[in-house]
């Protein structure tokens, strides 16, 4: 039987009955259990129903105003005032669903969602709005927990595809249409993101000859996070990587491939403007091992950057699960 902390209550209790309880509802939110009860406590944003007890659970009605409230926060809007705007819009007369409407579990919710954070954030789980409305907060400890649950629930593959990736896309919208508004949102949660992958990645692996991958960014670009899922991904199974990071200049990136005589190297470019055709054909070119039995690297151009810039010989895997499978193919055979 699976259980849940309800915040509320201190103490570990089965999920039973219908409706989320404090801390299901926390984390569909991206906020802490006690900013949830401190709502409750201040401005009588409460569950409307208990079910029994202390159990708490809040139903479709009363997560629908907290969502507002977290809505309008994010705007800038003083507590008190959001909590009385979120009450009035609620009115005293709002219908009480079934309880049964809310008690799909989070974070490992396997639905979707279209609610909005004031990102456009489209049809996507719905852990993407609780990390969304962390990063929007600029709340570190929310944000870490969100990301990490993601990461144990799906694997690194579909937490990268299918909540990190939408979220950081939607930022980074919002940044673009906003005047310069929100770059501390996309920097907060590309930071976050970074560390929570390192924290999650597997021990490096042993180099093994003819098996290593090199990534790296190519000269002025510093795009890291794709480079960094995709360097944690190939450790879990099993496969050598070195990561070489952001704006690797040209005449380093040549030695660091020489040094490592790797099977694959991964450049990435996030932009059209640093995405180089010579470059990635030059890396190519790379021979190194004894006369007549030398060898070159499969370059693949990862990255938007590289979209309408055919290189031969050089695959452009579009996603990060495309990569891993391209990677595994050169390397393992």
């Amino acid at each position: 039987m699976s259980r849940d902390r309800d915040d509320g209550d201190h103490q570990d209790v089965p999920r039973v009955g219908g409706g989320l309880t404090t801390g299901e509802v926390a984390r569909r939110l991206g906020v802490a259990p006690t900013t949830v009860r401190s709502w409750d406590r201040r401005y009588g944003l409460g569950p409307t129903a208990h079910t029994g007890g202390r159990h708490r659970r809040w139903t479709a009605v009363d997560v629908a105003r907290l969502e507002r409230m977290c809505a309008l926060t994010a705007t800038g809007l003083p507590p008190a005032e959001a909590a009385r705007l979120a009450l009035d819009e609620a009115g005293p007369q709002a219908p009480a669903p079934q309880v049964d409407s809310v008690r799909s579990p989070l974070p490992a919710a396997r639905g979707r969602s279209r609610a909005g954070t004031g990102l456009r954030l489209g049809d996507v789980r719905q852990e993407c709005k609780g990390v969304a409305r962390a990063a929007l907060r600029l709340d570190a400890v929310a944000l870490d927990g969100l990301l990490s649950a993601a990461i144990e629930e799906h694997g690194l593959v579909a937490a990268w595809s299918e909540v990190i990736m939408p979220t950081l896309q939607a930022v980074g919208r919002k940044w673009e249409s906003s005047g310069e508004r929100y770059v501390e949102v996309e920097h907060f949660l590309s930071w976050h993101v970074s560390g929570v992958l390192r924290r999650h990645a597997p021990p490096v692996v042993a180099d093994r000859p003819g098996a290593t991958t090199v990534l790296a960014c190519v000269p002025a670009e510093n795009h890291t996070l794709p480079l960094e899922v995709l360097a944690a991904a190939l450790s879990e199974r099993g496969l050598p990587v070195r990561m070489f990071g952001g704006a690797l200049p040209v005449e380093s990136l040549v030695a660091a491939v020489r040094r490592t005589g790797p099977a694959v190297v991964g450049l990435w470019a996030q932009s059209r403007t640093t995405a180089s055709r010579p470059l990635a054909q030059h890396v190519a070119a790379i021979e190194w091992g004894v006369r007549g039995a030398r060898r070159k690297p499969v370059v693949l151009t990862l990255g938007p950057g590289w979209a309408g810039q055919t290189v031969p010989g050089s695959p452009h895997p579009p996603g990060l699960a495309q990569a891993l499978t391209a990677v595994e193919s050169i390397a393992l055979r």
